[in-house]
């Protein structure tokens, strides 16, 4: 509960305001009552003569005063002082309303902007510590509770025990004798709101983490709905997607429908409380010991107060899932990426050539129980190729992935140009690189922004060139409108196919030393694969080139293999020399290649 106070002291400056507003509104509100009081007493019973007796009355009335004059000017007088001081309070109002409004809106926005530059700093491991669909929902509906109590609490926490303390005030100051029915009213609130707390604050608690649930299972089912269609399991995810739905319905339906009782409930505690004070303050006027006025002003005081006791009680009810919210942002926050720069990072001042070595890396993922590379070592130089085949989940896209440090490695280390990547700011290590992922991923915009996606400076020329390389030209050129024409969100709208050349045009545009292909051809025809495999040995004649390939055909012509098998090297050369001395590998080429084309490729070395 602290972490949303802190939140909500970031706008101190208007809290201040805020406060001085609402000691306005209160001493308005608390002053209307008295003046009822006076105007029933004194105005209309008294004539608008303050402890006026028959004996005055006749006295004014024997020297000639108008006393139907005199009382309208007490009236118009104390009527007119209650419209200023209600339209003072009116105003006081709006202002409270407008500054907490925007107060919240501002911490939202403060949350959001936070919350969205500490993700894009998260690693691997702080990623897979935090599911996409919860960081989703931290960032919308936990934001979005925050905002609402805070904008809340700004109108009513700060407002209820000024109010709650100034009727408590103004009541002891008169005498009615009725001060029991308070005491009455205010543990009736109590015991009602504690016995709702009670029941629907466990399940406040857990509403969070259901709709963190119903996001994932929604986000599974939206990201796989063509899987989902192929092996017709349309029933089967409707049904995982009912069940998610329907335990957050039951949980928000019975939190309603137990809040739900509190406002009946809380009328007819105010109504018992008037009937109440209305039958015993009658007495006392019958009595002569207590006017009308004064139990008039008796029943606005006490409603005042009991309402803030209300208010109280509500925020209560509101503060605990609020509470849950903010500790689940502070922990996104608080958070510290695992993969930081140096206090004093290298700062080369030359230009890298692009010489990559792993020295002895070996890399496990995070809680998991064995290495999912182990002693790797090799150099990739420029204007060479360096291709890394084997089979499934032996570690070729967890070895790119190391050289951007998307992950660290657990011993040994890399080294670019002699300098371990780590001594390098991330900016300037990634500044040098081009990456092709496994999986074409593009942004809503157009082919020029995807291309251009690293420097929107590069020039169209450039563009051009590197959409020409990645053999995409073709299909822009059949576009309506060309480089201009639009992407949808996550390349909806393009092929596969189109989709890797774009990635790979995007790559070429930034014209780094250093690529990297993570089986980014998987997507391709062989013609457009040879065709653009050609291309690109005439454009990277001076980059460092590796490329993750599951095709034979596609790293034949590499300067370097390496075989990976159950994250190790088997094997590493050419593919002539492998194909006479890793057992691994020509088991991989014996079931992508012919006889005849493994006997001619054999007959090469």
């Amino acid at each position: 509960m602290t972490k949303l106070f802190k939140y909500m002291l970031e706008t101190k400056g208007t809290i201040c305001i805020i406060l001085l507003l609402l000691m306005i509104q209160a001493y308005c509100e608390l002053t209307l009552p008295s003046y009822t009081s006076n105007i029933v007493d004194v105005g209309i019973a008294q004539g608008g003569i303050e402890n006026a007796t028959p004996d005055l009355l006749a006295e004014y009335a024997a020297n000639g005063v108008d006393l139907h004059q005199l009382q309208m000017n007490y009236l118009l007088s104390t009527g007119g002082k209650m419209l200023g001081f209600a339209f003072l309070g009116m105003a006081a109002t709006i202002l409270i309303s407008f500054l907490s409004a925007r107060s919240g809106a501002f911490i939202g926005k403060k949350l959001r902007e936070r919350v969205f530059e500490r993700v894009i700093t998260f690693s691997g491991k702080e990623m897979d510590q935090f599911s996409t669909a919860s960081l989703i929902t931290r960032c919308t509906n936990d934001i979005q509770q925050i905002q609402i109590v805070i904008t809340i609490m700004l109108r009513m926490v700060l407002f209820a025990p000024i109010m709650g303390i100034g009727g408590i005030i103004k009541v002891a100051g008169t005498d009615t004798g009725l001060e029991w029915i308070i005491v009455i009213a205010v543990l009736s609130v109590l015991c009602l709101v504690g016995a709702l707390m009670y029941v629907t604050l466990p399940k406040f608690k857990s509403m969070q983490t259901l709709v963190d649930r119903l996001n994932l299972v929604s986000r599974e089912i939206l990201t796989g709905l063509p899987v989902i269609r192929a092996f017709s399991r349309e029933d089967f995810e409707e049904k995982r997607f009912a069940r998610a739905n329907e335990d957050l319905r039951r949980t928000q339906l019975f939190t309603t429908r137990v809040m739900s009782l509190m406002f009946p409930s809380m009328m007819f505690i105010m109504n018992g409380v008037t009937i109440l004070i209305l039958w015993f303050g009658s007495r006392g006027v019958d009595r002569g010991n207590l006017m009308v006025g004064d139990m008039m002003a008796f029943i606005n005081y006490t409603m005042m107060i009991v309402m803030s006791f209300l208010m109280l009680t509500m925020i209560s009810i509101l503060l605990p899932r609020a509470g849950v919210a903010a500790a689940r942002i502070d922990e996104v926050l608080t958070t510290a990426p695992s993969i930081c720069d140096r206090d004093k990072p290298i700062d080369r001042a030359g230009s890298f050539t692009g010489e990559l070595v792993f020295h002895d890396v070996s890399f496990r993922y995070p809680n998991a129980e064995a290495d999912v590379l182990e002693h790797i070592s090799f150099t990739a130089k420029p204007g060479e190729t360096t291709a890394i085949i084997g089979s499934t989940g032996c570690g070729k896209s967890t070895l790119i992935h190391l050289i951007p440090r998307f992950y660290d490695v657990k011993d040994g280390a890399i080294t670019l140009d002699g300098i371990d990547i780590r001594d390098l700011s991330q900016k300037k290590l990634r500044s040098l690189i081009g990456l092709v992922p496994q999986k074409g991923i593009l942004f809503s915009g157009t082919i020029a922004s995807n291309i251009k996606f690293a420097d929107e400076s590069i020039s169209d020329e450039a563009m051009k060139k590197a959409a020409r390389i990645a053999q995409a030209e073709d299909f822009i050129a059949e576009k309506k409108e060309g480089y201009e024409s639009q992407i949808a969100q996550g390349g909806s709208n393009v092929s596969g196919g189109q989709k890797q050349r774009l990635s790979i045009a995007r790559a070429i545009a930034k014209n780094p030393k250093i690529f990297l292909f993570d089986d980014s051809f998987s997507a391709l025809d062989y013609k457009t694969d040879s065709q653009l495999r050609r291309a690109l040995a005439a454009q990277m004649k001076h980059a460092t080139v590796i490329i993750v390939a599951q095709r034979i055909s596609t790293i034949l012509h590499a300067d370097k293999i390496i075989v990976l098998d159950d994250g190790k090297i088997a094997g590493t050369g050419t593919h002539e020399e492998l194909l006479q001395n890793c057992e691994t590998y020509r088991e991989i080429a014996s079931s992508q290649l012919s006889e005849a084309e493994l006997n001619q490729k054999g007959g090469m070395a």
